[in-house]
């Protein structure tokens, strides 16, 4: 099981070729790859999945809550055949599944994610939020901007996880949520209809907090 960017940890990017060399060890010692893009996922990258930057297909995919754009709690895992004919009538199921109201709301999710231009949007979002952050943070409050698409984090240079904690109720009360991770990076996952005039306003708080925040 591999998550293809590592939301929790902070949105790790893999090294390049990291995913195909995962494909390929798998494929070798008859392993089934399970792609777990419940955060990834539905274009929060910038692409619909995030195994698409290295155009690999995994066995098994996971995915969640982007799946329902938060109306109506709905998961999936979709495999091929030759795998998810495994599983014979009576051997697997679920109180929940298949639930139709789940399934209307994941398809008017998905209409909208394709139709609205929405993971193009991610995209081009999220170039130029990493490339203002790492340009006017202060080297000396933030190492890096790290991420892809909508999905980034920023690794800060601070004393540990107290610092974090207290940048980011700085950020709260400056109007910006993000989420702490670990002792040493905040997470920022806005929405993907972010326009860009939004997603200005809401670099300058980050900028503006950040460079001067007394840690």
């Amino acid at each position: 099981m591999v998550e293809p960017l590592q939301g929790e940890a902070g949105a790790v990017v893999p090294s390049l070729g990291y995913l195909k060399g995962v494909r390929e060890l798998c494929t070798k010692y008859n392993v089934l790859w399970i792609d777990d893009e419940v955060q990834a996922g539905l274009g929060r990258t910038g692409k619909m999945l995030a195994v698409d930057y290295e155009n690999v297909k995994p066995d098994l995919l996971i995915l969640g809550k982007a799946l329902s754009g938060g109306v109506y709690p709905i998961s999936a895992v979709l495999g091929n055949c030759e795998v998810m004919d495994v599983l014979t009538p009576g051997t697997h199921g679920s109180t929940y599944g298949g639930n139709a109201l789940a399934c209307k709301v994941a398809l008017a999710s998905l209409d909208v994610i394709i139709n609205e231009g929405l993971v193009e949007n991610a995209f081009k979002m999220g170039e130029i939020f990493r490339s203002e952050l790492n340009a006017r943070l202060s080297k000396d409050k933030a190492i890096k901007v790290r991420g892809r698409g909508l999905l980034n984090a920023i690794v800060l240079n601070t004393k540990g996880v107290s610092d974090v904690y207290k940048l980011n109720n700085e950020l709260k009360s400056n109007g910006m949520i993000s989420k702490p991770i670990g002792s040493s990076a905040l997470r920022f996952s806005p929405p993907l209809i972010i326009t860009e005039t939004q997603l200005r306003e809401g670099i300058d708080i980050i900028v503006d907090t950040i460079n001067n925040f007394n840690n």
